[in-house]
């Protein structure tokens, strides 16, 4: 036995960024991103920070759940980087939402989400815990490089979580990683000591993406990761309600829907408003349909998620409540 699903939230930056805007700062147009990526705005943070909108969600998936905060046995969150290198983002949700129990970050880029649901699994079958609290909060906003028009139009900053209960709503998951780094990277912080030679490599700290390359693993992988879930839990592609896969692009999406020819009301998207907001796109996604009572007992949901690192992860859930 493993976990389901007790509850869903989610919070999002009040800060909206429409295509528009970079039309002022960069040799771009709306028609050339909607029509490229599908998105037309993304929320930013400005006056807030990540902490204040992951505790947001935090807590309004654990009052979703009915679960209090003493019940927990462990917080795992999901990001590139938190308001501070250490201590960990977990930790300083813990703090806000007023828990006492382990709590610790992972970064397994955009695939965060199922990398967490798996080891959330661990813990759940190990019986070293009763109730876990996943949570997924990206600030990308600072990670841009707000001259390079091919990747800073992509990406938008929020936080989803969900509160995991013991039980058997997880039918399958699988993660997998090639470790490739060129395709897409986040160079870290330069190298200040004074007893080696100063690294000379431009590490600004930005994203840096070859769109073409991604764009290939991506539909590659996801593909291949669903007809493997569905052919190993003998279903077919109609027995999934909902298809939550990342949101990084309208292109993938609309190719992962013509591979399983399903209808493109079974693959919900939020892109358009959010842009990809990495690890936290699919808790975001869940969250929306939850709260629009769009999901119901007994439906069966197919994640699936690729990131950085060539990172990968799909899972079905029943839904359970």
């Amino acid at each position: 036995m493993s976990f389901f699903i007790a509850g869903t939230g989610s919070a999002i930056p009040d800060l909206t960024v429409d295509n528009y805007s970079f039309e002022k700062i960069l040799d771009t147009s709306d028609e050339w991103i909607t029509t490229r990526t599908g998105i037309k705005t993304r929320k930013f943070i400005s006056d807030d920070n990540l902490t204040k909108i992951a505790s947001l969600s935090a807590q309004n998936a654990l009052d979703n759940a009915q679960v209090s905060k003493d019940e927990l046995d462990l917080i795992i969150c999901a990001t590139l980087q938190g308001d501070y290198i250490m201590p960990s983002l977990a930790c300083l949700v813990q703090k806000d939402i007023g828990a006492n129990c382990p709590a610790f970050d992972i970064n397994a880029a955009c695939t965060g989400f199922i990398y967490a649901l798996d080891l959330a699994d661990s813990y759940f079958k190990a019986g070293k815990a009763q109730n876990i609290l996943i949570i997924c909060a990206e600030q990308m906003s600072k990670f841009l490089d707000f001259s390079d028009r091919s990747t800073c139009v992509l990406f938008g900053d929020g936080a989803g979580a969900v509160a995991l209960k013991k039980g058997d709503g997880l039918k399958y998951i699988d993660i997998a990683a090639q470790g490739d780094f060129e395709d897409l990277y986040i160079s870290g912080a330069r190298n200040n000591m004074p007893f080696a030679d100063k690294n000379t490599e431009n590490q600004n700290g930005y994203v840096k993406m070859n769109g073409q390359n991604i764009f290939k693993f991506a539909v590659s992988t996801v593909t291949q990761d669903i007809k493997k879930a569905l052919k190993k839990n003998k279903l077919k592609s109609q027995d999934i309600k909902y298809y939550l896969l990342h949101q990084a692009n309208q292109r993938i999406l609309e190719t992962s829907q013509s591979f399983l020819k399903e209808p493109s009301d079974k693959f919900p998207k939020n892109l358009q408003t959010l842009g990809n907001t990495s690890a936290a796109s699919i808790p975001i996604l869940l969250d929306e349909l939850n709260r629009a009572n769009k999901i119901s007992k007994g439906d069966l949901l197919l994640l699936s998620a690729f990131g950085g690192g060539k990172t990968a992860g799909t899972a079905i859930i029943q839904w359970s409540y």
